[in-house]
């Protein structure tokens, strides 16, 4: 193995899912370099795999164009906080994971501090606001893209560009047997489950519970079921504003487990985002939805171009997946959703053949993590060489 001097990352995250795609970069690069030094913005994963937290990405973690304001001086003492360390510590180079309208934002910032950036999970733009990528074009040194059709996109528009496949293809199963997970959370073995994911960040859980608990109220007059709640970990449960009324439903929750949650369940009701590739992987049949504040959605909606807002048919490149968005998000299209889709077999199998379809369209040659560590070991190389000419020309 080469040698180097000793390395620092600055590597940031700004909510779950570039949480858990950080740290894996992190323990890839690791591997490679013992000594090598991270710090920046980290969630729980990121610091439990050794990132030094700055901040911590829960306290950045906000969706929706109107539900940002109320949060905006917080993130921006955050924003401060990061470019003032980015600034005293000078690191070799800087990983800005998911979250663009916060990453783009620093992305220009460390780029002024001639710090090279690696842009790990692409922006949207191919989808709405595509003018963002002329500020990508200008910061980032290098965006690692993780769905198959970004690479032509942004290298269409003068954009750097690798796509290393989805991390989440090679790693997304269960931990346990079925039996194990149902004995652990004292669910019969023979139970039919039905997941409630409502999302990973507080606010948009907060959202979106009212609408499922009707929902799930529905699925229970009709069928006998379990239902389980799966939250992120460290998400507090225990403590949220909506803890009584999920408990007084009957419901199981669960914090920290959702694959295994998702691998034994008969179907998952799931906000669109990461976590509907997660079930797309594990096969398991869903309905998709989502809502935002009303303004939010009336400033958003007319910026997007996609077709659909669920990845699962953006990558099928079509409805494979029922998706209820904003106002069609009620608790009877979703529970009407569910039972016909419990009442069907077919209908599930045919499911589960489209998602087998897309999980093969996800997958990589190599581990997309390793990918990812090789791109930060060229980059931060180009500017210790560089450097390095730099100081023996002025010698």
């Amino acid at each position: 193995m080469a040698c180097f001097p000793l390395v620092r990352v600055f590597i940031s995250a700004g909510e779950a899912s570039g949480d858990l795609y950080a740290s894996r970069v992190v323990e890839a690069l690791r591997k490679r370099h013992p000594d090598i030094e991270f710090f920046g913005c980290a969630g729980p994963r990121m610091q439990a795999a050794g990132v030094r937290a700055i901040v911590d990405s829960r306290s950045i973690a906000v969706a929706g164009i109107v539900e940002v304001v109320a949060h905006i001086p917080r993130i921006w003492r955050q924003f401060r906080k990061l470019c003032r360390a980015a600034a005293e510590e000078n690191p070799d180079v800087a990983v800005l994971t998911d979250s663009p309208d916060f990453h783009l934002r620093l992305a220009k910032r460390l780029k002024k501090m001639g710090i090279p950036v690696i842009y790990l999970i692409a922006p949207q733009a191919w989808a709405w606001r595509e003018g963002r990528v002329g500020v990508m074009r200008q910061t980032i040194r290098r965006l690692l893209c993780i769905f198959p059709f970004e690479e032509a996109f942004f290298a269409k528009h003068g954009v750097p560009t690798t796509y290393i496949g989805h991390p989440l293809a090679r790693i997304v199963r269960p931990s346990t047997a079925r039996a194990e997970f149902c004995r652990r959370f004292n669910l019969p073995e023979d139970s039919k489950i039905v997941v409630l994911l409502p999302g990973s960040r507080h606010g948009e859980v907060e959202r979106h519970i009212p609408v499922l608990l009707d929902a799930a109220r529905r699925i229970a007059e009709k069928h006998l079921v379990r239902l389980v709640l799966a939250l992120p970990p460290g998400f507090g449960a225990d403590q949220a504003k909506f803890s009584e009324r999920v408990r007084a439903a009957s419901i199981q929750v669960i914090e920290g487990s959702t694959w295994d949650a998702l691998a034994f369940a008969e179907l998952a009701l799931a906000a669109s985002g990461t976590v509907t590739i997660e079930a797309a992987l594990l096969g398991v049949p869903m309905v998709t939805f989502y809502r935002v504040n009303a303004l939010s959605w009336i400033l958003g909606r007319w910026l997007v171009k996609a077709p659909f807002l669920s990845m699962v048919n953006l990558l099928a490149e079509r409805k494979i997946v029922p998706e209820l968005i904003q106002g069609e998000m009620t608790g009877q299209r979703i529970g009407d959703e569910a039972v016909k889709l419990l009442e069907d077999d077919m209908a599930r199998r045919t499911m589960r053949s489209d998602l087998a379809e897309v999980a093969r369209k996800l997958a990589a040659v190599d581990d997309p993590m390793e990918t990812a560590a090789t791109w930060i070991e060229k980059v931060w190389i180009e500017k210790v060489s560089s450097e390095s000419k730099t100081t023996v020309r002025a010698i």
